[in-house]
C-alpha cells in the first residue's frame, strides 16, 4: 500500500465550485481508498491504495467528483517520493523565506523552458521562477496575490494541454509529511 496526495485544482476558492472536505473523504473512501484525510479546504486529500497508477487514480477521482458534485475538477495524484523530491530540489532558499513567498506549481506532464520563452524574467525581478520535475518553483516576495509573474505563468497559452495547480510552501511541506510512510 502506498500513500498518495490528490491535488484538486480550483475548488472552494472565490465562492464557486464548492466541494466540502467531509463529502470528498466519503467519496474517496467509496472508491476503495483507505486512510483518507484532507488538508485545508483548498483541495488536498491524502489516501492509501495499492493501485500504483497515478494517472488512473487521478482520472477516477475526477470522474467521481463530476458525477457527485456536477462540475469537473482537474486532479493530480502524487506519491511521497515525488513530493519529497520536489521539496528537496527547491532552487530557492526555502528555509529563509516566508511560506507566502514560495510556491510550487505541479504539472500533469514535464514542461520545457520553451513553453515559458515569452516571459521576460529579468523584467519581473525580484520575482523569479525555475523549472523542476513536472513542476515550477515561484519566488514571489510580495506573495502570490500581488505577483505579476504568477499572472503571466498562469496564462492559458502557457499552460495549454496541462493540468497545473499551485501550492504555497507550507502546503508543499505538509503534503510531504502527510504522505510519509508510517513507522
Amino acid at each position: 500500500m502506498t500513500t498518495y496526495a490528490a491535488l484538486l485544482r480550483g475548488i472552494n476558492v472565490g465562492g464557486g465550485r464548492k466541494l466540502p472536505m467531509a463529502e470528498l473523504r466519503t467519496l474517496m473512501t467509496g472508491l476503495g481508498h483507505t486512510g483518507v484525510r484532507t488538508h485545508l479546504q483548498s483541495g488536498q486529500a491524502v489516501f492509501t491504495t495499492d493501485d500504483g497508477d497515478t494517472q488512473s487514480l487521478a482520472e477516477r477521482l475526477s470522474r467521481a467528483i463530476e458525477e457527485r458534485f456536477g462540475f469537473a475538477v482537474d486532479v493530480l495524484v502524487r506519491d511521497h517520493a515525488y513530493l519529497s523530491a520536489v521539496a528537496e530540489a527547491c532552487p530557492f532558499p526555502a528555509a529563509d523565506l516566508e511560506a507566502r513567498q514560495l510556491h510550487v506549481t505541479y504539472f500533469s506532464a514535464p514542461v520545457t523552458p520553451d513553453r515559458f520563452a515569452e516571459i521576460d524574467q529579468a523584467a519581473r525581478l525580484p520575482e523569479e521562477f525555475r523549472l523542476g520535475d513536472r513542476c515550477l518553483y515561484l519566488y514571489a516576495p510580495d506573495g502570490l496575490g500581488r505577483s505579476k509573474l504568477a499572472e503571466q505563468l498562469a496564462r492559458p497559452r502557457i499552460t495549454k494541454g496541462l493540468i497545473a495547480t499551485s501550492r504555497n510552501w507550507n502546503t508543499v511541506l505538509k503534503l510531504v509529511e502527510l504522505t510519509a510512510p508510517q513507522a
